[in-house]
């Protein structure tokens, strides 16, 4: 694998923990994922889901690396005392070591340190999603060859692999977490430049029931991790799109953001300039040109400061 490749899957990974590292968003992503996955469907039959809790990184060895990808504990559905894992990973392309990762994850983070118990290891259901360009399954053929007494146990945990090109775009727009269905949507078409933005422009109604803010980072996030993948040209084209929302909704794009705090960071420092020749008893006519802030701006400075006097 070049550098170049390890970089950007980096990235596309770095979006997707950014979306799923919330346990609402995650629980969101394997509701829909239990529609088109009949071990997802059953996972969620098994445990009790409103108890998802993310394991936290102080937890995980392999965090540190920038590898890891998301690691959750849940309890059973039945009330027995009892947790299991769930490992979410994502790939964007092909990648033989996969389960072998998953395994020194599991390894590494799914544990118990209980006194009195056997095993300190807990049953762990580890589940792939993967949105790259070729048709690609680890798990594929990989018990080929093993008498039928050890299928099931050729991997030392439960495993399943979602393709997230079969859930549906109905179901991300109706989604009723726009982050979520926008999310995935933008993951689903990362490498289709040509359908991408008619996907993404299905949002734009669903994108004005949230606050502006979370709106704003959404679409930052977004553009950001697409123009990885598609080039500036795509950043523009997107930024094109979602002006007239940014407008009119009051959130703004990469560029606007940007512009807005050159702006402000401009006019923080034109009354910086006039405190500081107010302070030195400056004219006023001289501490205008020399600041570009207008009389009155002037005036209001020189107001704040004496009434701090």
């Amino acid at each position: 694998m070049t550098e170049k490749t390890k970089v950007t899957k980096r990235k596309h990974d770095a979006f997707f923990r950014w979306l799923f590292a919330d346990t609402n968003h995650l629980k969101i992503l394997l509701e829909l994922a239990a529609k088109v996955n009949r071990d997802v469907y059953e996972l969620l039959s098994a445990v009790n889901l409103d108890t998802l809790a993310r394991i936290p990184d102080s937890y995980s060895e392999v965090d540190d690396t920038g590898e890891a990808d998301l690691a959750f504990r849940v309890n059973v559905s039945t009330g027995a005392p009892v947790l299991v894992g769930v490992l979410v990973e994502h790939k964007s392309g092909p990648d033989s070591n996969t389960l072998n990762q998953i395994a020194r994850y599991i390894h590494s983070v799914m544990k118990l340190h209980i006194d009195n118990r056997a095993f300190d290891g807990i049953p762990t259901m580890a589940i792939i999603f993967y949105n790259g360009k070729t048709n690609w399954n680890p798990l594929k053929n990989l018990e080929d060859g093993y008498p039928e007494f050890f299928h099931g146990a050729v991997l030392p945990y439960k495993c399943t692999f979602v393709n997230m090109a079969d859930m549906p775009d109905s179901d991300c727009i109706a989604c009723e977490d726009v982050e979520v269905g926008m999310g995935i949507t933008a993951m689903k078409y990362a490498f289709d430049k040509d359908n991408i933005l008619a996907r993404l422009t299905q949002f734009i109604q669903p994108l004005q029931k949230i606050h502006p803010s979370r709106a704003s980072c959404l679409l930052q996030k977004i553009n950001v991790y697409l123009a990885e993948y598609l080039g500036k040209d795509f950043k523009k084209e997107f930024e094109m799109a979602f002006v007239s929302i940014g407008q009119k909704y009051g959130f703004e794009s990469i560029a606007d953001s940007y512009r807005k705090e050159v702006a402000d960071a401009r006019v923080e420092e034109r009354e910086n300039i006039a405190r500081e020749m107010l302070t030195n008893n400056e004219p006023i006519d001289k501490i205008i040109r020399y600041s570009h802030l207008s009389e009155n701006e002037v005036l209001e400075i020189k107001a704040k400061l004496d009434s701090n006097a």
